[in-house]
């Protein structure tokens, strides 16, 4: 039995909503997508009927041969590619009726880091938070904190033309961060890094998703989607083949790791691969 004015029963209580209020966070989808397709000109099916949901707070891999989808699939993710059919919500909101509150909550390093080279590391970062309409004290402490964390606090007044392929893709990372989103998608985000600066890249994401940042990735590198995701889609011809955490993945297929996975549900052939001849000109494709 309790004493009068004991606080135990209080304790108790708080730390079962604190508990309670985890889990719902836990199991709470941040990423909704249902029957998403792409049809270009010429009926090419770029997307054909994708379904998939991400938890809050997780690390999802989108993985799949060149050519696959994945990246006209992510640019619908964010609307800035149009679909042709289906629905895509972004914490609760449906991305073509809500794109400000969208992007809001969005961070995205593109595979291609465009950087101003006659700008300073410092000078695009305040210009960024400036464009999400960013108070100047947060605009400053956000710079400080970014440079920080992917180590560029150095070279921050430095001309961006005189970064290296590592410290370009850092610093890419910081200027999606800017704002502080909720979902990071990162497009290829080692592609051309030697193995010190892809380890960096890696221990810079780790520390944003357990921070609680929802961590969406794209990547050819096997061994780094296996080390760094909880859970995985697989892509091949405009459509999800496969999806679990690795080693649901690797049991399902009776393979040794994710890239004998990779390769077993992909069934791609290099050799009988063919050109598309309805694809439409890029110029028309740019515009839509």
């Amino acid at each position: 039995m309790f004493r009068s004015g004991c606080k135990a029963p209080f304790t108790i209580s708080f730390r079962v909503v604190i508990l309670t209020e985890h889990m719902a966070k836990a199991t709470k989808n941040i990423i909704e997508v249902r029957n998403l397709t792409k049809t270009y000109p010429g009926n090419v099916h770029a997307v054909s009927g994708v379904t998939f949901d991400v938890k809050e707070g997780g690390f999802f891999g989108f993985l799949g041969p060149n050519g696959a989808g994945k990246s006209t699939t992510m640019n619908m993710l964010v609307n800035l590619v149009k679909k042709t059919s289906g629905s895509v919500k972004i914490d609760g909101f449906e991305v073509t009726e809500n794109s400000d509150e969208v992007h809001k909550r969005v961070g995205f390093a593109m595979q291609e880091v465009g950087l101003d080279e006659v700008a300073t590391a410092r000078e695009m970062m305040e210009l960024h938070g400036r464009l999400y309409h960013l108070p100047p004290t947060v605009i400053q402490e956000r710079i400080a904190y970014l440079l920080k964390l992917v180590e560029l606090e150095k070279v921050a007044d430095k001309f961006t033309s005189t970064y290296s392929g590592g410290m370009r893709r850092r610093f890419d990372l910081a200027l999606s961060l800017i704002h502080q989103p909720k979902i990071l998608f990162l497009d290829e985000p080692t592609q051309g890094l030697d193995p010190h600066a892809r380890q960096l890249i890696w221990g810079h994401i780790r520390e944003l998703n357990e921070q609680g940042m929802t961590i969406f990735l794209t990547t050819h590198f096997m061994e780094e989607a296996e080390a760094l995701c909880e859970r995985i889609a697989i892509m091949d011809r405009g459509q999800i083949v496969t999806s679990g955490s690795p080693a649901e993945l690797m049991k399902k297929h009776a393979a040794k790791n994710l890239e004998e996975v990779f390769l077993k549900t992909t069934g791609s052939n290099l050799a009988n691969e063919e050109v598309n001849l309805k694809a439409t000109d890029p110029y028309a494709r740019a515009r839509m």
